[in-house]
């Protein structure tokens, strides 16, 4: 982590949205991001549907679901810092991973519907009461309409906070450019290397093409991660990659496609917390935890590499 301190202080820097905002282009983009609540092709399912009439496969309307929000201290430590990363847990997912650990949140779509103007509220409330260090989106890609609606009013009241797009990972880069300028912070899963495995436990086939192509995208808008003198961060990629019992060769083709393809100053958390959850049980493979000499191997793989890792 000393490889990424020091940069910069972060009371002088403003989130990369200000500058949109002002010049007139957040709007734009919000205008833009609008068009697809008619004719969705927001991911790569590209449903095509006109969702003020109907669901496509992450199977929300044009309405928001938020599961909750509030400051969130099991972050990174470099989105975390003093006083918690704000996060806000949107509801459904476009992705059916089987092993999910939030699937109540994911799949059932707990939470509750609220307005553009409410969630713009909620960002206010994380920055002005809770004073957390960033806006963290949970799962935010099939509510971007919404999201950068309720953006463009809080900014208008007020908010400055760095935005955190955190996401599965199953991404199209046409509607990562909408957000160009937008996020500061990119924090994808990236799954899977493997189609076969990506097609079994996400079931998305080309989960490994779209995510290598999201990735790319989100490291030409933001680079490498950078923090301040606290460690905390304010820009940059962050890639989280769960490790999977009996994947550590998967695992070992992730962390190498990392190391060709992105920056070198990008944070990777490689995660051993997996535990067989949801519909893991019917799959034999995964229906146990990950054992302590399959993490030891990736992660001194990793440090082999050179990878800076959280």
């Amino acid at each position: 982590m000393e490889r990424l301190r020091g940069l910069v202080g972060m009371m002088g820097y403003k989130a990369s949205y200000i500058k949109l905002f002002k010049e007139g282009t957040l709007l734009k983009r919000v205008e833009e991001a609008k068009k697809h609540l008619t004719n969705c092709q927001l991911c790569p399912h590209e449903c095509g549907v006109d969702r003020t009439k109907s669901i496509g496969f992450c199977r929300i309307n044009d309405k928001l679901v938020v599961s909750s929000f509030g400051p969130h201290f099991g972050e990174e430590d470099v989105l975390v810092g003093y006083r918690g990363s704000g996060t806000i847990f949107f509801g459904y997912c476009n992705l059916r991973c089987v092993f999910c650990q939030n699937y109540d949140i994911s799949h059932e779509g707990r939470g509750d519907i609220i307005s553009n103007e409410r969630l713009a509220q909620t960002m206010l409330l994380l920055q002005n009461h809770y004073r957390c260090h960033n806006i963290n989106l949970v799962t935010p890609t099939h509510f971007i309409p919404n999201i950068l609606e309720a953006l463009y009013i809080a900014v208008e009241k007020g908010l400055g906070l760095p935005l955190v797009y955190n996401s599965g990972g199953y991404e199209k880069v046409e509607t990562l450019k909408l957000l160009d300028g937008i996020v500061d912070i990119y924090m994808p899963d990236f799954k899977y290397s493997s189609w076969e495995l990506a097609k079994k436990y996400s079931k998305v086939k080309d989960y490994p093409a779209r995510a290598k192509a999201a990735l790319k995208e989100m490291d030409r808008q933001v680079g490498g991660l950078k923090v301040d003198d606290r460690g905390i961060g304010y820009r940059g990629l962050i890639i989280r990659h769960l490790m999977l019992p009996g994947g550590l060769e998967d695992t070992k083709e992730v962390l190498k496609f990392i190391k060709d393809n992105l920056s070198p100053d990008s944070l990777v958390n490689l995660m051993s917390q997996y535990y067989p959850t949801y519909k893991a049980y019917e799959y034999d493979q995964i229906n146990r935890r990950l054992n302590f000499n399959e993490y030891k191997e990736a992660y001194i793989f990793a440090q082999e590499l050179g990878l800076i890792l959280d």
